[in-house]
């Protein structure tokens, strides 16, 4: 794939991917909503009985990496498909929540 990998060009893919299995249909926002919150579940259920030790070592298990990395991938494909069908540019939603967060929560020394 000499494809370049950003935002935009990944969810014209999963456009393009849900279109031509006419998906369109179920991708509204709350049942995007819904499937990321399911995704995003799967992703904890696989850390739901490791001590934080463990789980700071989970992608070293060749088992266990393969389906963390799956799960994130399930997670960002729900909310890019989400963010598009409603509009928001995800990349300018995260930089003004980081800003909002640095004038909220001042690190220590700054005014």
């Amino acid at each position: 794939m000499t494809e370049r990998l950003d935002v935009a060009v990944l969810q014209r893919r999963l456009a393009e991917f849900a279109a031509a299995r006419d998906w369109e249909q179920y991708h509204t926002p709350k049942n995007l909503a819904a499937a990321l919150s399911v995704e995003a579940s799967e992703l904890v259920e696989i850390f739901q009985w490791l001590t934080p030790e463990e789980s700071a070592r989970v992608m070293a298990d060749p088992d266990t990496a393969p389906r963390v990395a799956d799960e994130v991938a399930d997670v960002l494909a729900y909310l890019l498909q989400f963010c598009e069908v409603l509009g928001i540019d995800v990349l300018a939603a995260l930089a003004a929540k980081i800003e909002r967060n640095e004038r909220r929560f001042p690190a220590p020394g700054e005014p």
